[in-house]
């Protein structure tokens, strides 16, 4: 062999190399790093349901261009549907004429109701396009993945095949999986290390507050009657002209720098002493965390990274896939042992083929 055909050999094979290198790495950074649950794929609807995402995130934007506020709210029910009883799909489920549901225990009373509604306008479509194959939980945690990267965040590859619960979890059983912003660190490292979140995935999953509001109630004990001396001053006047008493009803948005977009100024407000709930704060408090908030608050393609690490383990716990569970004709309800309710579920989609209300 010439010593021309030899480097053009050596040029090639390291060309090649080079792409199979990137090709490997784009593909781990799309889908992250975590190991994934039987019965889950990252191909799931490729045959049965190819337009599947592309049917969410072309509603989604449509949604989001006239109120990107919905983001948050979406982003929030898959994170409630996930920590209690996994995620089946249980937290949209309706209670009943025998007992409240799952969405009517104290912590789910301040997910945004249009949020179920987006959920079930978006099962609307998938159906029409493809039948009943696509389950709600997917689209719930396809929704919640699409919020993240319409309001600027990462975009990533999510492992599919999730089925829907039969049942919603008790009022107890909520309480006891949703950690309540009140919460310090250790409460919140202990409650979600039996779920297998490391510290990391804690302070990660906690960005989610990058984009969204909280409620008065949930943070006016920082204010009153004695107000937290962790909490920056100015930021604590402010927070007192928003919510002047201890029981008001108003909303203040949890990110002050930038309140609608996904990205890594929520960890810059934890290092000015400006998080709006205690279970913020304090992760810039504790020693335990403080490092990792901050590589955050310096890093924002680190954030990303171990954010989207999280979002994918979080969307495995407790998954049903197979023939567990079932594929629900309405989000809100389980499936009739009759033909009945998919029949009225069919005729209901046909007579509304366009959804306005946002």
């Amino acid at each position: 062999m010439s010593s021309i055909s030899l480097s053009s050999f050596v040029s090639s094979l390291v060309l090649i190399i080079s792409a199979l290198i990137s090709v490997h790495f784009h593909q781990t950074e799309a889908q992250g790093t975590q190991p994934i649950v039987k019965g889950l794929s990252w191909t799931f609807y490729d045959s049965i349901c190819p337009n599947a995402e592309s049917i969410i995130r072309s509603r989604l934007r449509q949604v989001f261009r006239q109120d990107i506020g919905q983001a948050a709210g979406l982003l929030r029910l898959h994170f409630h549907d996930c920590f209690v009883q996994g995620c089946d799909g249980s937290v949209l489920l309706d209670g009943s004429a025998s007992g409240p549901s799952e969405k009517d225990a104290p912590p789910n009373l301040t997910l945004r109701q249009q949020a179920f509604r987006i959920i079930e306008d978006l099962r609307r479509r998938v159906h029409r396009e493809c039948g009943r194959v696509v389950s709600c939980a997917d689209i719930t945690a396809i929704a919640a993945r699409d919020s993240v990267f319409l309001s600027g965040g990462p975009d990533y590859d999510l492992p599919l095949g999730r089925k829907d619960g039969l049942n919603f979890a008790t009022r107890n059983e909520t309480l006891a999986n949703l950690p309540p912003p009140s919460f310090n660190t250790s409460g919140i490292l202990t409650s979600l290390a039996t779920k297998n979140f490391t510290p990391t995935d804690v302070v990660a999953l906690s960005g989610g507050h990058t984009i969204g509001i909280g409620h008065c109630t949930s943070f006016t004990e920082r204010l009153y009657p004695n107000q937290d001396p962790s909490m920056d001053k100015i930021f604590a006047k402010n927070l007192k002209n928003t919510c002047p008493t201890s029981n008001s009803t108003n909303t203040t948005v949890l990110d002050i720098r930038s309140a609608n977009k996904f990205d890594n100024k929520y960890y810059v407000d934890l290092m000015n002493r400006q998080g709006l709930f205690t279970s913020d704060q304090d992760l810039y408090t504790d020693r335990r965390t403080r490092g990792i908030a901050t590589s955050f608050a310096i890093n924002e393609s680190l954030f990303f990274e171990e954010f989207v690490n999280s979002m994918i383990k979080m969307g495995q716990l407790n998954v049903l896939t197979g023939t567990q569970g079932e594929i629900r004709a309405n989000c809100s309800v389980r499936n009739s042992a009759n033909y009945n309710l998919l029949l009225s579920s069919s005729v209901a989609e046909e007579e509304q083929e366009t959804w306005s209300e946002i």
